[in-house]
């Protein structure tokens, strides 16, 4: 028996997950109501029932690697077959149509990568100020974040070599690098993102120990130390 051929327009989307058994469900319940999409869920050896629930609802489950956001995305890209590369964090809530946008989107010529308005999912006037600014500088600088879903094109994915093997940044590095192949498109509708980081320890403490990191980076602080920092600051150890 041959297999059909793939769409050409065929999304792999691609979800690095660690003991995420209470947002994995209902994020996938979103990815498969769209269409010609495929659905890579890279686990990091989650103790909880993660890979089974993902299984469960139909996602190819890679598990046994090493763990480590920028691994496991690049270990779910290999595995792609798409010519879009979704990566997508597992307590995300995607639009209605996300699929269609994302097609649309990347069809531009001089696009190399695209992402969601960013939407925190919990009310309050501190997180639509995050809200606000995340998505001005998106816009104006062509700097989303991971928390906004990142879509690559698969040939800008593969000349870059994956995400680059850092301990934290992997998603700011590698979209400071797609801007030099192309443009970044900032989707008109909002992926909702799960506040839990913010309400953990604050919305003023979690974006000032956010802008920090990323200045840190910005003028040489080793990533390695950088992740120490925001491990100790987030009460990680």
């Amino acid at each position: 028996m041959s297999l059909s051929p793939q769409p050409p327009d065929l999304i792999s989307v691609i979800i690095p997950t660690l003991d995420e058994a209470d947002n994995i469900g209902p994020l996938l319940e979103d990815v498969f109501r769209a269409r010609g999409v495929e659905v890579i869920v890279v686990d990091g050896g989650s103790r909880d029932q993660t890979a089974e629930v993902a299984r469960k609802q139909g996602a190819l489950v890679i598990t046994g690697g090493p763990p480590g956001r920028a691994l496991q995305m690049n270990q779910g890209a290999a595995a792609a077959r798409g010519r879009l590369l979704f990566f997508l964090h597992a307590d995300s809530r995607l639009p209605k149509g996300f699929d269609d946008l994302i097609r649309r989107a990347l069809a531009v010529d001089d696009a190399a990568a695209g992402a969601f308005r960013l939407h925190i999912d919990a009310p309050g006037a501190k997180l639509r100020f995050v809200e606000f600014w995340a998505n001005l500088r998106s816009r104006a600088l062509g700097m989303p974040y991971g928390d906004q879903g990142l879509v690559i094109g698969s040939d800008h994915f593969k000349h870059l070599g994956g995400f680059p093997i850092l301990p934290i940044m992997e998603d700011f590095e590698m979209v400071r690098r797609l801007r030099a192949r192309g443009r970044i498109v900032i989707l008109p509708a909002a992926i909702r993102t799960s506040a839990r980081r913010w309400l953990n320890l604050g919305v003023g403490r979690t974006t000032l120990i956010n802008q920090a990191i990323v200045l840190a980076y910005l003028v040489g602080v080793p990533p390695q130390r950088l992740a120490r920092l925001y491990r100790r600051s987030r009460g990680l150890g």
